[in-house]
């Protein structure tokens, strides 16, 4: 498929891109590694008149590890997180959702801002910064601010992003070394959009769980924290009564739509298994 007319720009700095943004008034697009626009494009879901390209944008391209957490630049792309091996230590729970990112290929492309801004209700990204309650930086012709990401994501495909805004970088809290955490994802290949997929952490005080954050992607029309769940987990121990109480209580507090690719009744039980999944590879023995 033949993409739609388009005006090009590559800029050089932040401030030359948002200037090119607010130029437009809605009318341009940045492009932070092309994983979700190029495809619309091509389907016409989207045709803006102008494509702001960020791939010369370097000071979005770091990752920062400190004592406050991973900071990650909007340009990192999904191989710099997996083949960065403080990583794996510093957020464990992001490089597991990570790996189930589309397809190799992709991966060598699609980037951390991409995925936010495009806001994918089944997309990994969005679901890691929900359930660690991470801060989104943006930066526009009013100047910076940060977003809580619960307040970031407002609907499929719909952000709290203005239109001569850009992200500039997601920051998550520091990671104790003892953390549990599980990821559980279901598609019908690997690589394709998840049907449903759970990702939890908790804390262990003793044999019992705290500070326990959990989140669902896929279920809804936005990433989500399933909050009744962690209920059920603070201040227990994860045994197989806690873990059947804690799938069953994944799959009452959510209410899925159908659509083309199942009902809504197969991923509210789904979401359960997912949940369960999770949970036991978090408990599992070291």
């Amino acid at each position: 498929m033949k993409l739609p007319p388009f005006e090009y720009a590559c800029p050089t700095s932040i401030s030359e891109a948002v200037a090119l943004l607010a130029a437009h008034g809605g009318e341009a697009k940045p492009l932070a590694g092309g994983q979700s626009l190029m495809p619309m494009l091509a389907f016409r879901v989207a045709a803006p008149a102008l494509l702001v390209d960020l791939r010369k944008l370097a000071e979005l391209r770091q990752i920062k590890i400190d004592d406050n957490g991973v900071t990650l630049g909007a340009m990192a792309r999904w191989r710099d997180i997996l083949e960065d091996k403080k990583l794996a230590s510093a957020h464990p729970l992001l490089v597991a959702a990570v790996a189930y990112v589309a397809h190799y290929q992709i991966r060598n492309r699609g980037t951390v801002g991409g995925s936010l801004a495009h806001a994918d209700p089944a997309a990994e990204l969005p679901g890691i910064a929900v359930t660690c309650e991470a801060k989104i930086a943006a930066v526009g012709k009013a100047g910076a601010r940060v977003i809580d990401a619960a307040d970031f994501f407002r609907g499929p495909l719909m952000t709290a992003l203005k239109s001569d805004e850009i992200i500039t970088a997601i920051s998550l809290p520091a990671w104790p070394t003892l953390r549990r955490f599980g990821f559980a994802e279901f598609a019908r290949r690997r690589g394709d959009f998840a049907l449903a997929a759970a990702m939890l952490f908790y804390d262990e005080d003793g044999n019992k769980a705290h500070n326990v954050h959990v989140g669902a992607i896929g279920v809804a029309d936005r990433p989500l924290r399933l909050t009744a769940v962690e209920r059920v987990l603070n201040g227990n121990m994860i045994d197989e009564t806690t873990i059947a109480k804690t799938a069953a209580a994944a799959s009452a507090c959510i209410d899925p739509s159908d659509d083309i690719h199942c009902t809504g009744a197969y991923r509210k039980a789904l979401i359960g298994v997912m949940v369960e999944r999770a949970l036991r590879g978090a408990s599992a023995p070291h």
